[in-house]
């Protein structure tokens, strides 16, 4: 079962907001938005409201118990450039991008691990083997 919530149009570079979800993709939600409150980085407030409203969902919605939770993606996204710009000297004129962000947390509950190990055995097994060697068309 999978929860979401996004948040469109963050004023924050999407470059900058991935730089605080890859400290946090690998945590649960509720020690992630713990964490949140204490990063010193302008993008960590709008992901923290992200997630707890993803929590909020699956609590209120779906009636998932939320110690059981945890991420299945954080998608962050651009969004929409503003353009503006900016005079300077002889008649000339800077362009200056705005940078938007898009971000999309997935979360689902934590009793579905069964099923991923299983997909991973098969996977596996259908892996060829590769050739080793040295370059490519030289004799030994």
């Amino acid at each position: 079962m999978e929860i979401q919530a996004t948040a469109r149009n963050i004023r924050i570079s999407h470059t900058k907001v991935r730089l605080v979800v890859d400290q946090i993709k690998k945590m649960k939600p509720q020690d992630s938005v713990a964490l949140l409150g204490l990063i010193n980085k302008a993008a960590a407030m709008p992901i923290k409201k992200v997630i707890a409203s993803a929590i909020a969902n699956a609590k209120h919605n779906q009636k998932v118990d939320e110690k059981s939770l945890v991420f299945k993606s954080i998608e962050v996204n651009p969004g929409r450039t503003l353009k503006r710009w900016q005079p300077i000297s002889r008649g000339r004129a800077h362009s200056i991008l705005k940078r938007t962000s898009h971000i999309k947390v997935v979360l689902e509950a934590g009793g579905d691990k069964t099923n991923m190990s299983n997909k991973s055995n098969t996977s596996n097994m259908s892996q060829k083997k590769k050739p080793e060697g040295g370059q490519r068309g030289a004799k030994s």
